[in-house]
Formats: C-alpha cells, structure tokens, sequence
C-alpha cells in the first residue's frame, strides 16, 4: 500500500509570524502537507490567502483545503479563487472539497441551510465547473480530495477524488447539524468497504482525519479520560475507542503500530492530525520514517509492532 505521508491541518492565523513560524515548523518537523479548514467564527480565516502565504515561506509540503465548504460559495467565484490558488502554488495544491455539514455556520453567513441531498447536489454540480474552468483557463488540475460520510459524497469520491477523506463521524441522531458521534472500527470498516466497492479499480489514496492523539504508558486511561471530555457521546463503551482510527493512544511505538495495522486494514496510507497535536504527533512520524529507512524493500514495516493489550 506504499508508504505513509503525514499533514496538519492548521486552524488559527494568529499573527503574520505566528502563521509563518507553524508553517516552517510544520515543514521542519517532517510533514509532507499542510492543510486549513473552511469555517467561519473568531479567529477563523480565508483558505486561499493563507495557504499562499504558506507557500511562500516553505519549499517541500503541499497545500491545500481539509476541506472548502463548496455549498458557500457561487461556483464561478469559487472557480476563480481555486484557479488562482493552483497557478499561485505552481503543482503544490491538493484541493479539497465538502458539503457542509455546520447548519451555524450557514445561518452566519445568511445563507439557506439545504437538506444533505441538495448539498451534495451542488457539490456535485461543483466538479463539473470546476473542471471546466480550469481546462478554458489553461491551468492544470489539482489533485482533488473528496471528504465526507455520507453514501452520497463517498460515491462522488469514487468518481472523481485522487484522495478520499474520512474522518469516523457521523451526525447524531435528533441533534443540532454539526453534533457528531464517532464511528468505531467496525463502522470505519462498513464506510471503507462502501467506498472500495464504487471505486473499483481505480487508484485513490486513503486519508484519516485523526481526531486525537496522546503518548502515554496506559491506552486504557487514555481511552477513559477521553470518553468522559467528549461526555461519552460519542460510543457506548471507552473500549471502543482503543480500536478506533481517529484516535491515537499509547506509546510513540504502539501508535506507529497501530498506524502500519490501520493501513493493512483500511488503506489510511495519508493521516493528517490537527494543529494541537502538531509537536506530540512529531515523533511518531519519525519512527515510522525510521522503519522505512530500515526495511525499505517492504515499504518499511517488515515487522509490525504489536498495539497493547490494554
């Protein structure tokens, strides 16, 4: 399944420096992508302006969106920014795109909050534009990450996408849009199978949008202190959660082992952690490298590191 490539998804500006100094950070610790997201709220900023500003202070990682919030924007607005993006990043541009799922953010920005059906509809409608502009504009295409859960946005992924995006969570039940509960491994492996079944033969590289992740001595602890800050919405049972891709617990080398079974299992060759964990995730992206230094005729990871039994 080749090997592992690893990003950040980096939520807050800050000060000019402040942003500089994580995207050199970033590049500096080994990430191969630096990613931000689409929201809207305090602090939140514009993608495009501040990816171009990360392209201009780093050299190695690509850039890009995780994910836009296509259902925001006028399609030939959109186009003209994604284009300009692209040209701008000269090959370093991984585009992604959503259909929204933060029913707040929409009433925000005055803008009508649309049934999941209608906005993936127009997320739909979005890949067709889009492609069309950039051919009439001469630009070559980005690669383009689809991200979601739903039947819906994992069949346009099998369609279109260079890289699926998943991230384990689903809407709850009889809660406000945006109010999520975390799939467990057997969940995760229903969505992947759902996927790889309308994808075929097609070649799209796997990314988990890792939720959290903690170096300790006690994964059960882990799980348990876990469980009770989400006010155990999100499973029944901790347990669960020590099998649970998004979510990384244990020692630098049980997580890299965990990794290397999560790829055998589901695919996830690309993980992306958020900001927080840009400096705790750092070492475990150094092992995994270490491995594949050392075993590099099995794409590095001739043994696997068992997780704990905890």
């Amino acid at each position: 399944m080749g090997n592992f490539k690893f990003g950040v998804s980096l939520r807050g500006i800050g000060s000019r420096d402040a942003w500089v100094a994580r995207c050199r950070r970033a590049e500096e610790l080994g990430y191969d992508v630096i990613t931000v997201p689409d929201h809207l709220g305090t602090g939140r900023f514009a993608p495009f302006p501040v990816l171009a500003m990360a392209a201009a202070v780093t050299e190695r990682p690509r850039l890009g969106t995780l994910v836009s919030n296509v259902p925001f924007y006028n399609l030939a607005l959109f186009a003209r920014e994604a284009s300009s993006m692209a040209a701008l990043l000269d090959g370093r541009l991984d585009l992604g795109l959503g259909a929204g799922h933060m029913k707040s953010e929409f009433d925000a920005a005055g803008l009508p909050w649309q049934r999941a059906s209608d906005r993936i509809a127009y997320l739909d409608k979005s890949l067709g534009y889009l492609r069309k502009h950039f051919d009439h504009e001469g630009i070559d295409h980005p690669r383009l990450l689809i991200a979601g859960n739903s039947d819906g946005v994992l069949e346009l992924a099998a369609e279109h996408a260079d890289v699926v995006g998943f991230g384990g969570l689903r809407q709850q039940p009889g809660q406000p849009p945006g109010t999520f509960k975390l799939d467990n491994a057997e969940a995760v492996d229903e969505r992947v199978a759902y996927f790889r079944a309308r994808a075929g033969a097609r070649e799209v590289e796997y990314n988990m949008l890792v939720q959290h992740v903690e170096v300790t001595e006690d994964r059960r602890a882990a799980a348990e202190a876990w469980h009770e800050k989400t006010e155990r919405s999100t499973v029944p049972d901790a347990r669960e959660l020590l099998d649970a891709p998004q979510l990384l617990l244990g020692t630098v080398e049980e997580i890299a082992g965990q990794l290397v079974d999560r790829r055998e299992r589901y695919g996830f060759s690309y993980i992306t952690v958020f900001e927080p964990y840009l400096e705790t995730f750092a070492p475990v992206l150094k092992e995994l490298q270490r491995r594949t230094e050392a075993s590099p005729r099995t794409g590095g990871f001739a043994a696997r590191t068992p997780e704990s039994p905890q």
